[in-house]
C-alpha cells in the first residue's frame, strides 16, 4: 500500500510593502538638493523656502518639509523655528570632528573589503574612478561630489547597512564642509589615491588598504582651507537645473 502524498507546505506570502504617497518625490527632492549642496550650487546659508521648492518639483509643502527634515537629519540642512530651512554652515571645529569620525569608519570599511570584493565590484570601482578622472579637469564641485560617491560606494559594498548609513552621512557632510573650507583644486590628487585604494583591496592587503585610506583622508583634510563662500544664484534656477537631471 503506497504512502499517502505528503501535504504541501503552506507558504504565507507577506503583502508587498507599499510606499507612502509622495515617497518617490521626497527621495527625488532629497537627492537633488543634496547634490546641489555638495556641488556648491546651493551654498551654506542659502534659504530653502518650502513653497519655492514645492513649485519646482510640483509637490505639496508637506512633502518638501519631509525631505528637508531628512536633509537636516543628514546634517546638510538647518531648520530653525519661524525662520525655515537653510543649507547648513558647519564650523571649522565641527568639520574636523566629522573628518575624524569618517576616518575611523572608512578604515573599518577597507579592512573588511580587502580580498573580498568580486570581479564585478572591482570593475564598478574602476569605472567610477574613470568618471572621476574625466571630471578632474572640469568643475571642482563635481569632482568633490564624485569623490564622495566613491567612498559611499565602498561602504555599500561591505553589505552592512549600518556602515553604509553612517559612512554615507559623514561623507556627504564632509562634502558640504569642502564647499566652505577647501582650496581650489583640492581634490586633484583624489583619483590617484582612489586607484591606490582599489589596488590594495584587489591585492587582498588590508594593512595597505587602511594605510592608503588614512593617507588619502588626512590629505583631504590638510588640503582644506577656510575661505569665504561665493555668491548665491537664484534658487528656482538652481532647482530647475537639478530637477531636469
Amino acid at each position: 500500500m503506497s504512502n499517502p502524498a505528503t501535504p504541501a507546505k503552506v507558504v504565507r506570502l507577506r503583502p508587498a510593502r507599499r510606499r507612502a504617497p509622495g515617497a518617490d518625490k521626497k527621495s527625488e527632492i532629497f537627492t537633488a538638493l543634496r547634490r546641489a549642496i555638495v556641488e556648491q550650487a546651493l551654498q551654506p546659508g542659502t534659504k530653502l523656502p518650502e513653497d519655492t521648492i514645492g513649485a519646482n518639483f510640483g509637490v505639496s509643502r508637506t512633502i518638501v518639509r519631509d525631505a528637508l527634515r531628512q536633509l537636516a537629519d543628514a546634517g546638510l540642512v538647518e531648520i530653525q523655528k519661524n525662520r525655515g530651512a537653510s543649507v547648513a554652515r558647519p564650523s571649522w571645529d565641527e568639520a574636523r570632528d566629522i573628518f575624524d569620525v569618517r576616518l575611523a569608519l572608512e578604515k573599518l570599511v577597507v579592512e573588511r573589503l580587502a580580498g573580498r570584493l568580486t570581479a564585478e565590484q572591482i570593475r564598478r570601482l574602476k569605472e567610477h574612478a574613470a568618471r572621476e578622472e574625466v571630471a578632474s579637469g572640469g568643475r571642482e564641485p563635481q569632482s568633490v561630489r564624485l569623490a564622495t560617491e566613491f567612498h559611499v560606494l565602498l561602504a555599500e559594498m561591505t553589505g552592512s547597512e549600518t556602515l553604509a548609513r553612517y559612512v554615507g552621512e559623514v561623507a556627504w557632510r564632509c562634502g558640504l564642509t569642502l564647499t566652505l573650507y577647501s582650496r581650489p583644486h583640492s581634490s586633484e590628487c583624489g583619483v590617484h589615491e582612489h586607484l591606490e585604494i582599489i589596488a590594495a583591496l584587489e591585492a587582498a592587503d588590508p594593512a595597505r588598504a587602511v594605510e592608503v585610506m588614512e593617507t588619502h583622508l588626512r590629505g583631504v583634510i590638510s588640503r582644506a582651507l577656510i575661505g569665504p563662500p561665493g555668491n548665491t544664484a537664484d534658487l528656482s534656477e538652481i532647482l530647475r537645473r537639478y530637477t531636469e537631471e
